[in-house]
């Protein structure tokens, strides 16, 4: 609760490397928080506990880790859950049998999987729909519709969709429907739901927000006190609590987000940059990219990219593949959101149980690639890219010189700068 801290920074990073971590809570009075490992704690006395009385229900260590991401996130509170999809499963089981939820008709693999296998054989009614057009989404609210899930960028084709004008029109219709955005792929530095109308911001922990790919975990930040004793009571009853050596580890990570997003949003934008420009490839998808079909809503919510980039090669399924096999440096590996840059096929392995005539609908084919763009050397990235591009495509005889002088601008969103300054490179190719 923002009531209850000691202190309140306006700093992004300030917050994320002291909220939730202040000295005086420990008796030793240790700068980093401590790893709460016991399962049980001792009570004063019969039902008189001193906070903590079973680590399911509540941990030392998780606290630290639920406070600073509230802070993050500018919400009151925050639950954390063993996964991103224990927070989803958790969410909906606010839910009861027969009632209704929209979703995001471009969407994580598994949450796709969950809500068509899973929640739809429990009762719930489970629609999609394309929220990207506001008019789509209003024809798919029902009478009985009670949550509406959007994923922005979506995963894998990185649309955007505009929080503020869904939420909007979701509460003009009914205002006790709650919005539920998925953040994983823009981390809290780089957008805030909350703030945008969204009625509960969730994650998938183990990408950006952790950033080292060693912890699964999700996280759900709410600010009205009602959703979150329903998810607190959920968080207990259903048991998907994260431990404490993985809150740590997370906890940890938040300590850098800031540092990870700018360095991932650089890298990414000079990849994509890359990848636009190259006869091998026929489109690149990337928010940051003013090509992007909703660059401007991009623009108007986020104060920046994430190192997501979504690219079709040219070819077939065999050019695809070979690529993907030809990679040196990024690992061809599922998952996203680490400092190591990971490549991967959608259509063969994030997003394989999505039915076939749905992938082909939203764009999900066969040479569809999926980046996540790393920490490492702009250089080595695009160099990498490169030669693995001639292998799968040809063209091995054309070199690429990059620029790597800035050309410094920025643009304001808001009361925040879209970090183009950082970013914006000139590139030549040289035949």
């Amino acid at each position: 609760d923002e009531s209850a801290r000691p202190y309140t920074f306006k700093s992004f990073a300030t917050e994320a490397i002291h909220v939730g971590q202040e000295p005086e809570q420990w008796t030793s009075m240790a700068v980093v928080p401590l790893i709460s490992l016991s399962t049980t704690f001792k009570q004063h006395s019969p039902g008189q506990h001193a906070g903590f009385e079973y680590s399911r229900s509540g941990n030392p260590t998780r606290n630290c880790l639920e406070k600073a991401v509230a802070a993050l996130d500018g919400a009151k509170y925050c639950i954390a859950l063993a996964s991103g999809l224990a927070a989803t499963v958790t969410v909906t089981h606010m839910l009861k049998s027969g009632d209704g939820v929209v979703c995001m008709d471009d969407v994580y693999g598994g949450t796709n999987r969950y809500f068509q296998k899973v929640a739809a054989e429990f009762g719930l009614d489970i629609s999609f729909a394309d929220c990207t057009k506001p008019e789509l989404l209003k024809a798919a609210l029902k009478p009985n519709t009670k949550l509406v899930w959007i994923e922005t960028p979506t995963n894998p084709t990185m649309k955007v969709v505009d929080i503020k004008a869904c939420s909007e029109l979701v509460h003009e219709h009914n205002k006790d429907i709650v919005v539920v955005v998925d953040n994983t792929f823009m981390s809290a530095f780089f957008q805030r739901p909350l703030a945008l109308g969204a009625d509960i911001c969730m994650y998938s922990a183990t990408k950006y927000m952790n950033g080292h790919s060693d912890v699964v975990m999700g996280l759900v930040s709410v600010n009205r006190e009602d959703l979150y004793d329903r998810l607190k009571f959920l968080q207990n009853a259903l048991g998907g609590v994260p431990s404490p050596f993985d809150c740590y580890l997370c906890n940890r990570g938040l300590k850098t987000l800031h540092v990870r997003m700018e360095r991932h949003f650089k890298n990414a934008m000079a990849a994509a940059k890359f990848l636009e420009a190259d006869p091998r490839v026929a489109q690149v998808i990337y928010p940051g990219l003013p090509s992007h079909p909703q660059y401007e809503v991009m623009k108007k919510q986020c104060t920046g990219c994430p190192g997501m980039i979504t690219f079709y090669i040219k070819g077939k399924l065999e050019h695809a593949t070979t690529f993907l096999s030809n990679l040196k440096m990024f690992a061809v590996a599922e998952s996203l959101g680490g400092y190591e840059s990971l490549a991967e096929h959608p259509a063969l392995m994030t997003h394989a149980s999505v039915p076939e005539n749905e992938r082909r609908v939203l764009g999900i084919s066969d040479t569809l690639i999926r980046l996540s763009v790393g920490l490492e050397d702009e250089a080595d990235i695009i160099e990498d890219l490169s030669q693995a591009l001639a292998a799968a495509v040809g063209f091995k005889h054309k070199h690429y010189l990059f620029c790597s002088a800035h050309k410094c601008f920025s643009s304001k969103l808001g009361s925040k700068i879209f970090l183009h300054s950082l970013l914006d490179r000139g590139m030549f190719v040289v035949r």
